[in-house]
């Protein structure tokens, strides 16, 4: 090719190239039609039918709160003088509650539960109070409810007596304000303590001691190697004393020793430097945008009136306990119920260390409120934006009722896995599958240094997941001598201390009605000779059935081996013959329990057992009890008492479930330990208690084949995605939980 040729071939696409471009940028330059996004549905499918018969369980109203301390404020027979501990909700009797909602009995009448601490009395009081909203009437069940009347000092400490607490170590403190100032930077430094629990080493001890911590961000964090045996066991505060003290790994009889010891240099001094504080949960960096959220382009598929919830084929009623926390009642699918009551019951957490506080340290949560303790949630944060917030109201240890807002969330969520597929590439191929679409409740109960989140959530095959995951800061001790046997350093003279989890939680489950049977599933491998071949043995693994007939049989040890299918079971049968049942699966990595030759185990003698089934009684509704905490060596429930050789065949079952995680701390646990990994739970499964998956008629499954246009809506909704793009409902972010939080 000549050169002209080349030249002209070279200038045709250099012009032609230009042309383009000046065509894109007049397009560029020309309007573009966007199409305008409408909003999402608030709700457009389906529609349900709510009722009042969840109001049996509803949370007393702020109204009922106030209602019901009105009353008593006018009752004579009662010397209050501000002795009102907590108000609540009296659930009716379970007999009294079936009967109503079968329609065959007039509905029970609505009460309240008071607890009352007399100073003036030295007296614990428990009053059924009703009927609400307009009371007219009271009793006494403080005897009817333990056995007997209990001791005061089993009584729950009040914000009075923590005040009452810091007002003595402050008294004594400042008998000793050279070593304040050199050691923690000021004669009468603004301190943080906690408390080791439970107080002394017998009933009737009120001995405790006070571990002392930098009032910081994260002080959990900060501990200051000074710990204080405060006795408290005087009626008049006045009387309150030092009994011991302890300073850097060295006991004393008191301040005074101790202020004496320092001055003549008789102990390890602890110098104060100043640092910065690792326990702020400040970010480190900006925000570089918005992280991704899930939208509903159909609206919400669940409905929430009052304290009734409907999703898909699931309803169920729920409730708030200041006591233990969350719980549901009357859960039904596909309109069948399934469990009466499913319910947090108690939370404990057991601590090792070479430090005083920590080293006795025992913590049974409920004592404290494990519902009391649940604030306000964040939004985008601790539930998804788009969830429903329901409020709560509490009158616990305050002289009004306080409204907690959005302090439990309800969402549908995509796990962003699916519930079930399967892909056939021979013969015919074809795909099914449905996304893990689930309905979740929750709250997070911020108790001190641990902040745990509750979720129940509801599958579309019918099952029910009961899970805990466990955040916040960890409990430190100041790390002397010897301390690396109980943890890990966690920063400067910090010791991350050794510690387990435990759970419990209440299921009360209805197959087919109550009248129920436990049944236990396993395998075990047999040697059969091989029908085509008989010189040849092998083993083969076979089901392994049993029925467990008694509550002593029934009562599955976490020490022991255990079958690994454990039923709820009724007598009838599903189409194929096998008896329709609920399978309990419990996820658990939890530490030791107590040895049972510890005097305060029998205040946590459900630990013990990673499933026990009893026969339902209405008095024996709850694992624990607020008293526990302060009593541990004469409880006023111990569970292990409800386990006493009864029959469990053909009767009303009540599933005591454990679950839990030993945490060991280490340094990605500050400044907060993180969810992941951090938790535990369990399943409530149908088993053989439906003829097939009932998932299979999920308004989410998707089939696909080669016939199918890849288009097509008809068996797949994801290709209509295009024609449902909206603009979410996303209201502004607001956070009210600082004017809520609980002060002491």
């Amino acid at each position: 090719m000549d050169k002209a040729v080349k030249l002209g071939i070279s200038i045709l696409l250099f012009t032609s190239l230009v042309a383009n471009l000046v065509l894109i940028c007049v397009k560029l330059r020309e309007p573009v039609e966007v199409k305008q996004l409408v909003q999402c549905p608030k709700t457009r499918w389906p529609t349900y039918r709510h009722d009042n018969s969840s109001l049996l369980f509803a949370d007393l109203t702020g109204q009922e709160h106030s209602t019901v301390k009105d009353y008593l404020q006018k009752q004579n027979d009662l010397d209050l003088n501000a002795a009102i501990f907590l108000i609540e909700l009296h659930l009716p009797k379970k007999l009294d509650v079936l009967r109503y909602l079968n329609g065959s009995s007039a509905r029970p009448v609505r009460e309240a539960r008071v607890y009352l601490f007399s100073d003036a009395q030295q007296k614990i009081m428990e009053l059924v109070v009703g009927p609400l909203p307009n009371p007219t009437y009271h009793r006494d069940v403080s005897e009817e409810n333990y056995g007997r009347l209990l001791p005061f000092n089993a009584r729950v400490a009040t914000t009075q007596d923590y005040k009452r607490f810091e007002d003595v170590s402050r008294r004594e403190l400042a008998k000793a304000p050279r070593l304040m100032r050199e050691s923690f930077g000021h004669q009468m430094p603004d301190l943080k303590y906690l408390l080791g629990v439970p107080a002394g080493a017998g009933s009737g001890d009120q001995l405790m001691w006070m571990a002392f911590s930098r009032h910081c961000q994260g002080h959990y964090l900060h501990p200051m190697g000074l710990e204080l045996l405060l006795n408290y066991s005087d009626a008049n505060s006045s009387n309150w004393h030092i009994q011991k003290a302890f300073y850097n790994g060295q006991y004393f009889d008191s301040i005074e020793e101790l202020s004496e010891s320092y001055e003549v240099g008789n102990v390890t001094k602890i110098s104060y430097q100043r640092s910065d504080n690792y326990a702020s949960l400040r970010p480190r960096s900006k925000p570089t945008g918005v992280p991704p959220i899930q939208i509903e382009p159909n609206g919400k598929r669940y409905s929430v009136q009052l304290n009734q919830v409907f999703y898909l084929d699931w309803r169920f009623a729920f409730g708030l306990s200041s006591l233990t926390g969350m719980r549901i009642f009357d859960v039904r699918f596909k309109q069948e119920r399934i469990a009466y009551e499913v319910s947090v019951q108690e939370a404990i957490v057991v601590y090792g260390s070479n430090t005083p506080a920590s080293m006795i340290m025992k913590y049974t949560d409920s004592t404290y409120g494990i519902g009391n303790y649940a604030y306000e949630l964040v939004r985008g944060v601790d539930c998804p934006y788009f969830a429903t917030y329901v409020d709560t109201y509490r009158h616990f240890d305050t002289n009004r009722t306080q409204r907690f807002r959005n302090s439990i969330c309800i969402f549908e969520h995509n796990t962003g896995r699916p519930l079930r597929r399967h892909v056939t590439g021979y013969y015919s191929p074809n795909y099914g599958g449905a996304p893990n679409s689930v309905l979740v409740m929750r709250t997070i109960s911020a108790i001190g240094n641990y902040d745990y989140i509750w979720d129940f959530v509801f599958y579309q095959n019918g099952a029910l997941e009961v899970k805990v995951f466990a955040t916040g800061y960890i409990s430190s001790a100041y790390l002397t001598e010897g301390g690396l046997q109980y943890g890990h350093q966690v920063a400067a003279n910090t010791l991350g201390t050794i510690h387990t989890h435990f759970l419990s939680f209440k299921a009360d489950l209805d197959i087919e009605g109550t009248n129920n049977y436990f049944l236990t599933k396993d395998m075990a491998y047999h040697e059969v000779q091989v029908p085509w071949s008989p010189e040849r043995r092998v083993q083969v693994p076979k089901l392994v059935e049993k029925q467990l007939k008694t509550e002593n049989e029934a009562a599955l040890r976490f020490d022991q081996k255990i079958p690994r299918y454990l039923h709820i079971a009724s007598n009838k049968t599903n189409k194929w013959g096998h008896n329709r049942s609920y399978r309990i699966q419990v996820l658990s990595f939890n530490g030791d329990h107590l040895p049972e030759s510890v005097p305060e185990e029998a205040a946590v003698s459900w630990a013990r057992y990673k499933v026990a089934i009893t026969k339902h009684k209405d008095h024996e509704s709850t694992s624990s009890s607020l008293y526990n905490q302060n009593d541990m060596w004469s409880p006023a429930v111990n569970f292990s008492s409800y386990i006493n050789g009864e029959s469990i065949e053909n009767e009303d079952l009540v599933a005591w479930i454990s679950t839990g995680f030993l945490h060991i701390p280490h340094a990605e646990d500050i400044p907060n330990t993180v969810t992941a990994g951090n938790g535990g739970g369990f399943f409530l499964r149908p088993h053989n208690y439906f003829d097939e998956d009932p998932s299979i008629n999920s308004p989410d499954s998707v089939y696909l084949d080669p016939s199918i246009p890849s288009d097509s809506c008809e068996l797949n909704p994801n290709a209509c995605l295009q024609n449902e793009v909206c603009m979410p409902n996303l209201p502004a972010f607001t956070y009210n939980g600082f004017d809520e939080v609980i002060h002491i």
